[in-house]
C-alpha cells in the first residue's frame, strides 16, 4: 500500500462525501498498485458532493494533486525536476470547466463574474478560439475583490490558478 493511500484526511461541518472520496481513493490505491488503470487526468476531473460532515476539500484537492502526480510516474528528467505528462487541451478544458469554489456574499472574496470571465477565456484559449494565455498570464492574474456581491473563496481561487498554471506547462 502506498502511503497517499494511508493518509487519514480531515472531517469538517461542510466537506466533500467521504463514501464517494473512500471510494475513489480505493480505485487509485488499485491503480498504484497496477490492478487497474487510470489516467492522472481522471483524477484531475473527480468531483465530489458537498455534505455535512465531510472530508475538508482543501486536504481532498491537495491529496488528489499526489496522486495525479504518483499516477504520472514522478520520474526524474535531466534536470532533477519530475517528468510531466502532456495534458491534452480537450481534458483541460473540462477540467476548468467542471472547478466549483466556495461562493460568499457577505464575508467578500473574488469577483464571481470576473474569475467566470478569466476562466472562460483560458478555456477559449485552449479550444482554439482565442489566441491561449500562457502560465505566467495565469500567475500574474489579480482579480477585484468584492464585499456583498456574490464571491468566491479567495484562497480556493488561488490554489486552483497555481495547479492551472503548472497544468498549462505541460500542455
Amino acid at each position: 500500500m502506498t502511503a497517499i493511500a494511508r493518509k487519514r484526511l480531515p472531517v469538517v461541518m461542510r466537506g466533500y462525501d467521504r463514501a464517494q472520496v473512500d471510494a475513489f481513493m480505493e480505485r487509485i490505491t488499485r491503480a498504484l498498485r497496477g490492478e487497474r488503470t487510470m489516467a492522472a487526468d481522471e483524477v484531475r476531473a473527480a468531483r465530489f458532493d458537498v455534505v455535512v460532515r465531510g472530508y475538508d476539500r482543501r486536504a481532498v484537492e491537495a491529496l488528489l494533486v499526489e496522486c495525479a502526480t504518483e499516477l504520472r510516474g514522478g520520474q526524474p528528467v535531466g534536470t532533477g525536476r519530475p517528468r510531466r505528462a502532456v495534458i491534452e487541451p480537450a481534458s483541460l478544458a473540462k477540467w476548468i470547466h467542471n472547478i466549483r469554489f466556495t461562493g460568499h456574499r457577505v464575508r467578500g472574496g473574488y469577483d464571481v463574474r470576473e474569475v467566470d470571465a478569466f476562466l472562460d477565456r483560458v478555456i477559449a484559449g485552449l479550444q482554439g478560439a482565442k489566441p491561449p494565455l500562457s502560465p505566467r498570464d495565469v500567475r500574474e492574474t489579480k482579480f477585484p475583490a468584492v464585499r456583498l456581491l456574490p464571491s468566491y473563496d479567495e484562497q480556493e481561487v488561488d490554489r486552483f490558478l497555481v495547479q492551472l498554471a503548472d497544468a498549462l506547462e505541460t500542455h
